[in-house]
């Protein structure tokens, strides 16, 4: 079946702390029907971040039919999270999910200890009738012995508790092959997070050769100095594997959405989506509706 096509909110965030609602109605008018918000504010705000209320959130979907599929919650605590599934279910969303994590290099018992709280985030959404699901970075793709910090996780966290949203676009820049992990863990993959690489960037495409000793401890800190605004491009118009990767996603039973996000871009973010969009119609196995 071919893959949804959808939007993450994060690639509208400027335009959406300015006027959430008129936003919606510029991301329904360029054509998404579906879309995935980033709330990294959920210590103070349940929502998708902006202050928006669940009714208004539901009225305007309803209104601009469109649908919410997921939301990355941050920070990921669990005495914050019913009043955020009761707003995720008020306006039909079915999962939550990580949006960055940070692991001191070679320290497991943290990782480890992570992967307690996921499964516990897990279990509370289970309860819920939803799900949540583990989004990646680079910095997953550390090595700790012979194994990746996120086989780890993968390894001790239950499956049927945690689910994957991958982004291949930091698994590449993480030094991975996405097409193996997508068969790796295709039971688990729920989300697909798709950006793309320019063919002029400023920083090679794996960040650890050379810019990111793969050794170091990876703080938000060291990620933000490191996060290049020109390593971004128009998703369809850069160097990513995409057809391939589509392609590949077809042996996942519980995949449905490929989420397009933009973090950066030379132009304006609406005007950026639509760009994306209209590149991305040159795929096969995608549909918009």
């Amino acid at each position: 079946m071919a893959l949804r096509v959808g939007l993450q909110l994060y690639s509208v965030r400027q335009s959406l702390q300015a006027d959430p609602y008129g936003t919606l109605d510029q991301v329904a008018e360029a054509g998404y029907k579906y879309i995935e918000a980033a709330n990294h504010n959920a210590a103070e705000d349940s929502g998708i971040g902006f202050g928006v209320p669940a009714s208004k959130m539901k009225d305007a979907l309803d209104r601009l039919g469109m649908s919410i599929v997921g939301c990355h919650v941050n920070p990921l605590k669990p005495e914050l999270l019913d009043p955020i599934l009761d707003y995720h279910q008020a306006i039909g969303s079915p999962q939550i999910g990580t949006d960055i994590e940070f692991f001191p290099y070679g320290d497991i018992d943290f990782v480890l200890r992570r992967c307690e709280l996921f499964n516990k985030i897990g279990e509370m959404c289970q309860a819920r009738g939803m799900r949540y699901y583990y989004h990646n970075h680079y910095q997953e793709f550390q090595t700790f012995g012979d194994r990746t910090v996120y086989d780890i996780i993968m390894e001790n966290t239950d499956p049927e508790l945690v689910f994957l949203e991958m982004d291949t676009y930091w698994m590449i820049r993480g030094g991975q092959n996405p097409l193996e992990l997508i068969q790796k863990y295709k039971d688990r993959l729920l989300l697909l997070h798709q950006k793309d690489f320019p063919k002029s960037a400023p920083q090679p495409k794996v960040m650890y050769d050379g810019l990111i000793d793969p050794k170091q401890d990876i703080s938000m800190d060291v990620f933000v100095s490191t996060l290049e605004p020109l390593c971004f491009t128009e998703i369809g118009t850069g160097t990513l594997p995409i057809q391939e990767i589509i392609d590949a996603a077809k042996v996942a039973p519980n995949l449905e959405y490929i989420i397009l996000e933009q973090d950066h871009s030379q132009l304006g973010e609406i005007e950026s989506i639509k760009v994306s969009m209209e590149a991305f119609r040159k795929f096969s196995g995608v549909r918009w509706a």
